[in-house]
């Protein structure tokens, strides 16, 4: 139990900030674990639009996903309940109040770009085998979270 005593504003900043929790059956094989958010500068979640706090959460999760990948394989998206197929992602963005969109291409490599209702998003990262003429695998995760450490 906590002993601190907190004032009502403390209560209440506590409350707004954005907290993440994962638990996995084999810590080894978590997604990293910890907090996801740590060196983010997130704004309180009453100060953002429904788009930006979703795109805000994929962006940690993509970069936390990316973290457990080796050179030989990057992160594409799957999307439940839907034909779209696999992409891989090579940008993402958001239009307020609830638009994200996805930036990208199919396993065949035709350019693909997915826009989507934040109340429809269900996504699965998966990691796919880095493209043969690249030297290394893209890392869209580290840079999205950049994007929000300047703002």
């Amino acid at each position: 139990m906590d002993d601190d005593i907190k004032t009502s504003a403390e209560a209440m900043e506590a409350s707004a900030i954005p907290r993440c929790r994962e638990v996995h059956a084999d810590p080894e094989r978590g997604q990293g674990g910890g907090d996801i958010t740590e060196g983010i500068d997130l704004q309180p979640v009453g100060d953002k639009s429904p788009a930006q706090w979703a795109y805000e959460r994929l962006i940690l999760y993509i970069q936390n996903f990316e973290k457990t990948l080796d050179n030989e394989h990057e992160v594409a998206m799957g999307f439940a309940g839907d034909t779209t197929g696999v992409i891989r992602i090579e940008g993402m963005g958001y239009f307020d109040p609830d638009i994200v969109t996805f930036y990208g291409s199919d396993p065949a490599g035709a350019k693909t770009q997915l826009v989507q209702h934040v109340t429809q998003l269900s996504v699965m990262l998966r990691a796919l085998p880095v493209e043969v003429e690249k030297a290394e695998p893209a890392r869209i995760g580290f840079r999205l979270a950049a994007g929000l450490k300047n703002g």
